[in-house]
């Protein structure tokens, strides 16, 4: 996978795209209150596109009831769909942060290691408003 996203687009030409809150999360990596997002308990078919750029991140096949106050999924809907960063933003407690592998916007974090009877160790913790819900063709 290549590092470079291949949308690329000005702080400015993305403020024209995004709603404030969204450009808040998708760009400079903030994130929404929990219990807040629309797809925290929405469980309809599809597929979930970055709300940035539109490229498919994840299926409803994946994703899965954590009770965490996001949108989880056990995996994305392919390697190559999402890129990783260490992330050292809260002291003591490093992170995986989750972005976008074809704009380079921030999703949120996945975690590994925490018990859920899913077929990987992992929950992806993504931001609802990170997200555009397509529902099959």
């Amino acid at each position: 996978m290549s590092e470079t996203p291949s949308v690329n687009r000005t702080p400015q030409q993305w403020r024209e795209v995004l709603t404030p809150f969204e450009f808040q999360v998708l760009r400079e990596g903030g994130t929404e209150r929990p219990g807040t997002g629309e797809y925290e308990h929405f469980s309809e078919p599809g597929t979930y596109a970055c709300k940035a750029c539109g490229a498919a991140l994840f299926t409803s096949e994946e994703k899965f009831a954590s009770h965490c106050g996001w949108p989880s999924f056990y995996a994305p809907a392919g390697d190559e769909r999402v890129r990783y960063l260490r992330d050292e933003s809260l002291p003591g407690r490093p992170r995986i942060e989750v972005r976008c592998a074809a704009c380079d916007s921030h999703l949120g974090h996945v975690f590994e290691g925490e018990g859920y009877d899913t077929p990987t160790d992992l929950r992806y913790c993504i931001n609802s408003i990170c997200l555009v819900h397509q529902p099959p063709a």
